[in-house]
């Protein structure tokens, strides 16, 4: 086991967020909050079993179509009178 003798507070790695004032939960709500902009979590969950590279494949394929047909059905979609309200 390595001991980082010359391991300060101004050598932090990784995520790290400081807790001002006591408050814990805003700092943790911040620390959730980049971890998931990290993309973390969902990486842990993709690597907690195995997936074939067949599955892989497919799996992104999927997403390339869902994201395709989003970009159609905004592209379909037609502004009423340059965003006025119509009256009913």
């Amino acid at each position: 086991m390595r001991h980082n003798k010359g391991n300060t507070d101004n050598n932090k790695r990784g995520l790290t967020v400081e807790v001002k004032n006591n408050d814990v939960a805003f700092a943790l709500r911040k620390f959730k909050k980049k971890i998931a902009e990290d993309g973390i979590l969902q990486e842990l969950r993709e690597r907690e079993f195995y997936t074939k590279p067949s599955e892989k494949r497919a799996k992104a394929k999927k997403a390339g179509i869902a994201r395709w047909k989003k970009k159609l059905a905004q592209l379909n979609e037609i502004p009423t009178a340059a965003g006025r309200k119509t009256k009913r």
